[in-house]
């Protein structure tokens, strides 16, 4: 009698993550659209599907709501500074804006993501948005706004690093289960004032906020001001990648919130 052969298991689908993109229209050349590989590395390496959404044009938000539907997480990536004549500040010289159109998307794309509670990681600029949708305030400029600040930057554009002081009892203590972590440091704008129903997660020992996430205990939804992608970064900080593609999976099998 033959040896009966057993059907080989079918590994489980990974969870499909959208990742915003940034956009560039230079003087010269055409328009593009680009992102940082560590982004959708990270994703891969914490066991998602990475897909990117375009900073689409106004006409063409219906289409991001299509690709939302593939997801069951968002990360909201870094960049350049969001534009503070948008939340009633002048701007300054210090701010370098990204481009309205990248910003008029991600600001769509988070709205939906509240709307739906998907699993939420916001990352440097993203964090900034995030705290801001919120209803926070921003500082401009650490070394002009926050004289008190320790230096949050290179300006010479090398890696600077620091460390962290993670708030007890949240989601963060959680996910890394120390009290302290040495994260990478490359940001001049930080959170002044926190938008609602966002609380503090992690903070500098200067007393500048380096992470928040939400008070609702049934949504993943966490920002950080440092970047856990980057080469930098290291083996405890990429834990979060793990943690929130495991959130959006369970999402995945039994979403919070259905849409029609």
């Amino acid at each position: 009698m033959a040896a009966r052969t057993l059907p080989t298991p079918t590994p489980p689908p990974r969870p499909i993550i959208g990742i915003n993109t940034d956009f560039y229209a230079p003087k010269n050349g055409p328009a593009f659209s680009k992102l940082n590989a560590s982004y959708f590395e990270a994703v891969l390496n914490g066991g998602g599907l990475p897909l990117l959404i375009p900073p689409f044009q106004k006409e063409n938000y219906a289409e991001i709501e299509t690709l939302l539907d593939l997801c069951s997480g968002v990360i909201l990536s870094g960049g350049l500074d969001l534009d503070p004549r948008r939340n009633g500040m002048q701007t300054t010289n210090a701010v370098q804006p990204m481009a309205t159109r990248r910003e008029d998307c991600d600001r769509f794309i988070l709205s939906r993501v509240i709307e739906r509670k998907l699993p939420l990681l916001a990352i440097g600029a993203g964090m900034q948005l995030l705290n801001v949708v919120c209803g926070g305030t921003l500082y401009l400029h650490l070394p002009a706004d926050n004289p008190k600040a320790l230096p949050h930057f290179d300006p010479s554009g090398g890696p600077h690093r620091h460390m962290v002081t993670v708030v007890p009892r949240t989601t963060l203590e959680d996910i890394f289960g120390a009290p302290e972590l040495r994260v990478n440091s490359s940001h001049h704008q930080a959170i002044n004032q926190m938008g609602k129903q966002l609380r503090v997660a992690a903070k500098s020992a200067d007393g500048v906020i380096e992470a928040i996430e939400t008070t609702d205990e049934e949504w993943f939804c966490v920002g950080l001001q440092w970047h856990p992608e980057c080469d930098t970064a290291s083996a405890l900080d990429r834990q979060i990648f793990d943690c929130f593609v495991q959130s959006a999976g369970r999402y995945a099998e039994e979403p919070m919130l259905q849409v029609a």
